[in-house]
């Protein structure tokens, strides 16, 4: 199965009274299929899947497969840190026509390299659809080693790895001793080129909300062997990855996707939208990067 180089990690939209809003939710859908986007993770960290009930994610994650319909992959996360309750909870996905699973190194109980393996053993053992790995350190506290990625990319049901150790070392040896059909994805939208570069398939982006469109065409830029063009679209794109950032993930994509397209910044607590000061901050950042773009493709013109 193909991914693509641009994967979204994606939001869920809520109404200002803090339902979950799906007709937002087809049109965020719509919209990043039409500006890019290969395959959408759906019940993600960016989807807030923490304050969703179950009931609620598995609303979400069939809604968003029919919203799809077949036009690109859909992965849904259904991770926890407990292996018997993510069995579980693939299973009832699975059936929901998802093309497979995202699941997130366990968080909290702080398990060893061993006790990983066998956790996402047993998962994959079960799984009747391929398998994403998330690593994720910041969030999880543990973190999954090259060795330990590399022995589960033997599973027949582990297909890919979403790497957001922000660790270019190791990530790079999770690239060169995995098993040869095993995809490794940045899960770090500024590790997105450099990461590409040394043999990454791409990107589980929040940044394809705004800028699906740039992403393809450093990617395209690299693979026609304009490196220089990959670099200044990097360059351009660079600022933008990091302010997205500046606020708890996903305030400020949420933020962005209501300047620019009309969409509900409203997020559930224990987040909260963002500031005036912040906003405004983005409000500049997104001027700047305006500006930046329209230079760069006038020097493409040119």
């Amino acid at each position: 199965m193909n991914l693509g180089k641009v994967s979204t990690a994606l939001i869920t939209p809520f109404t200002v009274t803090g339902e979950v809003d799906f007709n937002q939710l087809e049109s965020v859908v719509n919209h990043l299929i039409d500006t890019g986007t290969e395959s959408i993770v759906v019940n993600g960290t960016t989807a807030e899947s923490p304050v969703l009930s179950q009931e609620e994610k598995l609303a979400v994650i069939q809604a968003v497969v029919e919203y799809v319909n077949g036009r690109v992959p859909v992965l849904a996360g259904t991770g926890s840190n407990n292996t018997a309750q993510t069995i579980a909870f693939t299973k009832q996905v699975e059936v929901l026509g998802v093309d497979g699973c995202m699941v997130v190194a366990p968080y909290y109980n702080k398990p060893n390299q061993r006790s990983l393996v066998a956790h996402f053993t047993a998962i994959a053992d079960a799984a009747e659809k391929p398998l994403m790995l998330y690593n994720i350190p910041g969030r999880s506290v543990i973190n999954m080693s090259a060795e330990t990625t590399a022995e589960l990319s033997q599973h027949p049901s582990i297909f890919w790895m979403k790497e957001a150790s922000g660790d270019v070392g190791q990530i790079t040896r999770v690239i060169s001793q995995s098993e040869s059909q095993f995809g490794v994805y940045s899960g770090d939208d500024g590790l997105s080129l450099p990461l590409y570069a040394i043999g990454s398939k791409g990107i589980v982006s929040v940044a394809s909300h705004i800028v699906g469109r740039e992403m393809q065409e450093m990617f395209r830029a690299f693979d026609a062997g304009n490196h220089v063009l990959a670099a200044r679209y990097h360059q351009l794109l660079q600022p933008l990855f990091d302010g997205l950032f500046t606020s708890p993930n996903p305030t400020v994509v949420k933020y962005a996707l209501s300047k620019l397209h009309g969409y509900s910044d409203a997020v559930r607590l224990p987040l909260l939208t963002l500031t005036d000061e912040e906003k405004a901050q983005f409000d500049q950042l997104w001027t700047t990067f305006e500006t930046n773009r329209n230079n760069l493709l006038q020097t493409i013109e040119d």
